[in-house]
């Protein structure tokens, strides 16, 4: 099981952990990164009235958070049918394409209530991959299918995918075939 250990690096806000030695309690603080365009107010809100917690000399103060491997194609709202899914790779393994089929997508049940479909997000612990290449096959005027198309240019963004994938098929009984 990995684990989302700092949004420090990404997030145009960083969070920082700071312990009182005196009461042994942790108290959050958000402050601007050097790079952030946020320019709005600070918000103060009462403290929390937590019971005093005990700090091992093991515990390193991160943030450990299980993200459940999903695909979404409405942000919000995931996917619940399991697509067919076909890997592309060059011979130098340089680059690389996913093509997902979702045949009666559970997004078409819900797009009238949720919204317009948005794109294409593969969400785990380690953060969100992304495509706007993502096609609806109709039949008889009625949507049936999607086709979701998503390129790796480098080894690393293969590997990252990789993961996603390791995690998703786990979660959702899928098999790798190499063909």
């Amino acid at each position: 099981m990995a684990a989302l250990q700092s949004l420090a690096f990404t997030s145009p806000l960083s969070h920082c952990c700071k312990q009182s030695p005196l009461s042994g309690l942790s108290s959050w603080a958000v402050h601007r990164s050097a790079h952030s365009s946020f320019n709005g107010r600070s918000l103060h809100l009462p403290r929390p009235q937590w019971a005093a917690l005990k700090r091992s000399s093991s515990t390193s103060g991160l943030i450990t958070m299980m993200v459940k491997p999903t695909i979404q194609f409405i942000q919000g709202t995931d996917e619940q049918t399991v697509p067919d899914v076909r890997l592309t790779q060059s011979r130098d393994g340089t680059n690389g394409m996913a093509i997902f089929k979702f045949e009666q997508p559970s997004v078409f049940d819900s797009s009238g209530e949720v919204g317009d479909i948005t794109g294409f997000y593969m969400i785990d612990e380690e953060g969100v991959l992304q495509s706007v290449d993502v096609s609806a096959k109709f039949i008889n005027g009625k949507p049936s299918g999607i086709e979701a198309k998503y390129v790796m240019r480098s080894p690393r963004e293969w590997d990252r995918f990789m993961r996603f994938m390791e995690r998703y098929s786990n979660e959702n009984g899928l098999q790798f075939v190499k063909k």
